[in-house]
């Protein structure tokens, strides 16, 4: 399928905005605890989704809620919690870096749980993340930063999870991505502030940083972000537009140390760069099914 030239623009935009995101995310916690930033940039993104629904044509009520809102505490308030957690103490540029361990975890939970097999290239996707993983965590190395690390592969595991849910609700019956989103980020958020309540974190300070890292996050990487990502799966194969995770954490490795002044080491780009070799693997692989599909649904 050919990638039209708005496609394309949207591909770009997109990678900016979620790579660019991991700056303020960063920022977001000089002025807030991690629950309370993490739960109010996710609201206001669910709120924006929401907004959408009746703007594009989509019914606004919730259907399916028990599972929409297991859902949501698995994505958002689990995975997005662990992930601003993480950044207390992480570095914002190695944090991000980790994250997209993602889709390699995503493929050995589905063995078990979906039942789709590790075939052929996919393993050396995986050995290529792996070897990967261990040259950012370094396990041997006591640098202060396991906690860290340890919080944001939670995340990437929680993230995981919720992929291999969503794809067991859709295989029960079809629902709207962008509902399904918006409605689980709102309510996954809800439980995020109230931990943050529970827990007696302090009410944000209301700086400008703190308004622009809030309106960066949840209004464009999270609102914006997530409606381009659902415009796009409407209109790219899965594999083609998963081609766009590539150049997010090298989007977020790039800001992070430039802005942040936060530096990276040897192993940090040998791992990132041995990440993203298995993320190219991946999205080759799923390109090269889509087009042998193609050719086997073409009629003779």
């Amino acid at each position: 399928m050919p990638v039209s030239r708005l496609s394309f623009v949207a591909l770009v935009l997109l990678s900016a905005v979620w790579g660019y995101s991991w700056v303020f995310l960063k920022l977001g916690l000089l002025d807030a605890g991690p629950f309370t930033f993490a739960g109010l940039r996710t609201f206001l993104g669910g709120i924006c989704l929401l907004a959408t629904l009746p703007l594009t044509g989509r019914p606004f009520r919730l259907e399916r809620g028990k599972e929409v809102l297991l859902l949501g505490l698995i994505t958002t308030t689990a995975s997005v919690g662990c992930s601003q957690m993480a950044l207390v103490s992480g570095a914002a540029n190695r944090t991000s870096i980790l994250m997209f361990t993602m889709p390699f975890i995503t493929l050995l939970l589905a063995w078990p749980a979906l039942g789709e097999k590790v075939r052929g290239a996919q393993w050396f996707a995986i050995a290529s993340a792996a070897a990967g993983l261990l040259a950012v965590v370094q396990p041997w190395s006591a640098h202060g930063q396991l906690l860290s690390q340890g919080l944001i592969l939670c995340a990437a595991l929680f993230w995981s999870v919720s992929a291999i849910l969503t794809k067991r609700m859709l295989a029960r019956a079809p629902m709207d991505l962008l509902s399904m989103t918006a409605w689980q980020m709102t309510l996954g958020s809800i439980a995020l502030l109230a931990i943050a309540w529970g827990s007696n974190e302090p009410s944000p300070i209301w700086t400008p940083r703190f308004a622009l890292a809030l309106t960066a996050t949840g209004v464009i990487s999270t609102g914006l972000g997530w409606y381009l990502w659902a415009w796009l799966l409407n209109r790219l194969p899965a594999g083609m537009a998963s081609m766009m995770t590539l150049m997010v954490p090298v989007i977020a490795v790039t800001s992070t140390s430039l802005q942040l002044g936060e530096p990276l080491a040897a192993g940090d780009l040998l791992g990132m760069a041995l990440i993203v070799l298995g993320l190219v693997v991946l999205s080759w692989q799923a390109i090269a099914r889509h087009r042998a599909n193609l050719v086997g649904a073409a009629p003779e």
